[in-house]
């Protein structure tokens, strides 16, 4: 049995950049980090869009909003530090109708308020200038949006990390977490460690393992996919940069969009559909074991009764190309279906609570040693390492 001072579950990002700032804090404690895949950032972090997004959709004053208005200037200063590669692409919001100028007037508000710097409202014609097939009446550009690759990122984390002395086990899935006054044990399936506290990032799971510890978390993790396509190599010419739609601020999706990314190819996506599996990445990914936690939760059907006519269209995206399509020809018309392939899909971790409400921000929960981040969507690559110091000061060492 390995005995640690902190044991940090889960490899993506946000594990990966707490157990970095544990590191930085508290050069003298033993840190271990627990990952059941045998590479990091399989996940949420390694399935994204690589953007490193301004904060301005986020609420005034929400966890989300101060962790990414931070976060992106603390990425990006890490990038240039340690040479990987970023690039700073800026970014078009386009408003296509009457209806969305009033959102697109709130974003401008919004980036007021979370002291976002040069964003600006422009004209059809200087939209025209940035992205020459793009359509719209209005739009915003945000100068500071940014593109990375997460899964390099991560890796410098780790090498980091592992230059500081911490651990970083592979392959070792938990299996039970035993909480006592002094100290926790972590059984896995290749073995057992004692920790004097442990975080929880494990995303996709990380209600499950907040239970597993005797907390419960309040929420439910629900898994929605999002799939994307990929522009041809030879079409890529239509984006120059990243451009969205606004968004429906009663979802917390962004829509379909397309994102330039930094090592070459332009996504196209995603759309957002309910998974049956909690890693479920295809369309025929099943488990009766996630289905069934998900149908059986109160929220779910409220939530499923308040949204179907979204859900159903989306279902109905993912069917037939020309129906994912639509969204995006509304941006670029010139698209045609064969300018795209199909491309990797990733799997959000949202939290739902009991009243079916979609949990908008992150949601963290401390406990007698414990720290459990149970909802880090989107942005939380982003605001990564501003989340790690929030967390490491939850710790009372």
């Amino acid at each position: 049995m390995s005995h640690y001072d902190f044991a940090i579950v889960g490899g993506g990002i946000v594990g990966l950049a707490t157990a970095m700032e544990i590191s930085h804090r508290y050069p003298d404690k033993k840190i271990v980090l627990i990952e059941k895949e045998k590479e990091l950032a399989m996940h949420q972090t390694g399935h994204n869009s690589g953007v490193i997004h301004s904060g301005i959709y986020y609420k005034p004053g929400s966890m989300k909003a101060k962790t990414c208005v931070e976060g992106v200037k603390l990425i990006k200063q890490f990038c240039k530090d340690n040479h990987v590669p970023m690039k700073e692409t800026g970014k078009v919001i386009v408003a296509l109708y009457e209806k969305e100028l009033p959102r697109l007037e709130n974003l401008v508000k919004r980036a007021q308020e979370n002291g976002i710097p040069g964003v600006e409202v422009i004209s059809a014609e200087v939209m025209k200038e940035k992205e020459p097939y793009l359509q719209g009446l209005k739009g915003l550009w945000i100068p500071g949006t940014a593109i990375v690759s997460y899964t390099d990122v991560c890796a410098k984390f780790a090498e980091i990390i592992r230059g500081r002395g911490g651990e970083i086990r592979m392959e070792e899935q938990v299996k039970h977490i035993d909480v006592k006054e002094e100290e926790l044990t972590i059984t896995t399936n290749k073995s057992k460690i004692t920790s004097q506290f442990l975080i929880n990032c494990a995303g996709l799971f990380s209600d499950k393992v907040a239970r597993m510890a005797g907390v419960d978390p309040g929420v439910k993790i629900v898994p929605f996919r999002g799939e994307y396509y990929k522009l041809k190599e030879d079409k890529e010419f239509y984006v120059n940069g990243l451009i969205y739609p606004v968004p429906d601020p009663d979802l917390p999706f962004l829509g379909v969009h397309f994102t330039r990314m930094i090592h070459g190819g332009v996504e196209v996506g995603p759309n957002a559909v309910l998974a049956f599996k909690r890693e479920g990445y295809n369309k025929t990914s099943f488990s009766l074991c996630d289905t069934m936690e998900s149908v059986f939760y109160p929220g779910f059907w409220k939530m499923a009764f308040k949204f179907w006519n979204v859900g159903m269209n989306e279902m109905y995206r993912s069917t037939f190309r020309s129906a994912f399509l639509k969204d995006a020809r509304k941006m670029i018309p010139d698209i045609k279906n064969s300018d795209v392939d199909p491309y990797k899909a990733g799997v959000r971790a949202q939290a739902l609570d009991p009243s079916g409400k979609l949990v908008d921000d992150f949601w963290v929960k401390s406990a007698h040693r414990m720290v459990h981040v149970v909802n880090a969507p989107s942005p939380a690559a982003t605001a990564s390492l501003a989340i790690a110091k929030q967390i490491v000061d939850m710790v009372k060492v």
